[in-house]
C-alpha cells in the first residue's frame, strides 16, 4: 500500500450537552456503491489521545481512517471533555460511554443522524459490529468501554494507551519533556481550573508536534499545565485526584474480566512517555482472564507514532495488523 487518498469530510454532530458543554463528533462513511439502498455498517469508535486534557477530533491519523474507511467501516472520532477542570471517570470515561450508547441509540442517535442528512440516509449502523479504538489517552478511553456499560463494543484496538496506573513509571519525571519547558507561575497553570464551560477542544495534542500548527503553546495555560504535569510524573493527581477515589478503580488492568471484548494492543518499543510495559502488564491479564486478544510491539518508535507514520512504511505495516486483527473479529460475524 504505497498511498491512500485523504477520507472525504466528515460530517459533524452534537452528541451530548452537560453543564454548558457542547460535545461533538465527526462522523466519516465509507464509499457507498447503491447510494438508495440501506446497508448496515461496522462502525469504529476512534479516540483522540492528549493525556486526558489535550486534543480533539481533528488530532487523529487520516491515513488510519482511509484505511479504514476502504474496509467500508464508518469512523466516528468524538471529542469529550478534558480535564483537570472535570476528573476522568466524570468527564471523559462518562463522554465516550455516552457517545458508545449513541452509537447503538434506536432514536436520537448515529442511524437518526444520518437518515437525516442528505447523502447519507443509506447507511446504517451494524449493532453487532461496533469496534473501539484509541491511541495514549484514547486508547484507556476505547479500554473503559469495556465494563461498567449495558453494551460493549464487538472488539477494541489499544494504541500504546494509559493502563496499570501502579506501575512507577506513573509517577517518575519525564527530562525529555522537561528540557523544554519554561518555568510557569503557578497562578497562571491554575487558570485551567476556572475554565468554563469545561472544553471539549483544546489547540494542541500529543500526536503529531511536528506540525507547527500542533506544537504547544505556552502562552495558554492549557498548554502550559498539561505539559507541566506530564514531566513532572504528575498527570494521574491532575486526571483524578485523590478524592475521586482509588485510582485502580478505572484501571483497565484492574477492571479486565471474564467476557471483556477482544482486545488487540500496539505499542512502539522505545516508548519514554506511556512504558511498553504497562501494555505488557495488560497483555498478559487479558490472556490470564482467558480473552481473546493479541499485541504487536513496534520496533524503534516512541510514543504517538501514529501520526508522524509513512504509509507504507515497516511501521506503518506493523500497526496495520491492529485493523487487520479487528477485521478478522468482525468478519467471523458475518453469515
Amino acid at each position: 500500500m504505497a498511498s491512500l487518498a485523504p477520507p472525504p469530510p466528515p460530517l459533524t454532530t452534537t452528541y451530548k450537552e452537560i453543564n454548558g458543554s457542547t460535545i461533538t463528533a465527526d462522523i466519516y462513511l465509507p464509499p457507498q456503491p447503491q447510494p438508495h439502498e440501506p446497508r448496515k455498517y461496522p462502525v469504529l469508535i476512534n479516540i483522540h489521545g492528549g493525556a486526558f486534557m489535550l486534543g480533539h477530533s481533528g488530532m487523529v491519523s487520516k491515513p488510519q481512517i482511509s484505511d479504514c474507511l476502504a474496509r467500508n467501516w464508518i469512523v466516528a472520532v468524538p471529542n469529550h471533555r478534558l480535564c483537570p477542570g472535570v476528573d476522568v471517570r466524570s468527564g471523559p470515561m462518562s463522554d465516550i460511554r455516552d457517545f458508545l450508547a449513541w452509537i447503538y441509540a434506536q432514536t436520537d442517535g448515529l442511524d437518526s443522524f444520518l437518515q437525516s442528512q442528505e447523502g447519507a440516509e443509506g447507511y446504517c449502523v451494524d449493532e453487532e459490529r461496533v469496534m473501539a479504538f484509541g491511541t495514549s489517552s484514547g486508547g484507556m478511553l476505547a479500554l473503559s468501554l469495556g465494563y461498567d456499560v449495558p453494551r460493549p463494543p464487538r472488539a477494541i484496538l489499544n494504541f500504546y494507551g494509559a493502563v496499570h496506573f501502579t506501575h512507577p513509571s506513573w509517577r517518575a519525571e519525564l527530562p525529555h519533556v522537561r528540557c523544554n519547558l519554561p518555568t510557569f507561575d503557578p497562578e497562571f497553570l491554575r487558570q485551567v481550573y476556572s475554565e468554563s464551560p469545561i472544553p471539549t477542544t483544546s489547540g494542541i495534542s500529543l500526536e503529531g508536534q511536528s506540525q507547527p500548527r500542533n506544537k504547544p503553546d505556552f502562552r495558554r495555560a492549557r498548554d502550559a499545565f498539561a505539559l507541566t504535569q506530564i514531566a513532572n510524573g504528575r498527570v494521574l493527581d491532575a486526571i483524578f485526584p485523590k478524592e475521586c477515589g482509588d485510582i485502580r478503580d478505572i484501571d483497565p488492568v484492574q477492571r479486565v474480566a471474564s467476557g471483556f471484548p477482544a482486545t488487540f494492543i500496539v505499542h512502539g518499543d522505545s516508548d519514554r512517555m506511556v512504558s511498553v510495559e504497562v501494555s505488557r502488564e495488560l497483555y498478559r491479564v487479558l490472556r490470564e482472564r482467558g480473552v481473546r486478544c493479541g499485541m504487536v510491539e513496534v520496533q524503534g518508535e516512541d510514543h504517538t507514532f501514529a501520526l508522524g507514520m509513512e504509509v507504507g512504511s515497516r511501521t506503518w505495516r506493523r500497526q496495520r495488523e491492529g485493523f487487520e486483527w479487528l477485521e478478522g473479529v468482525i468478519q467471523e460475524l458475518q453469515v
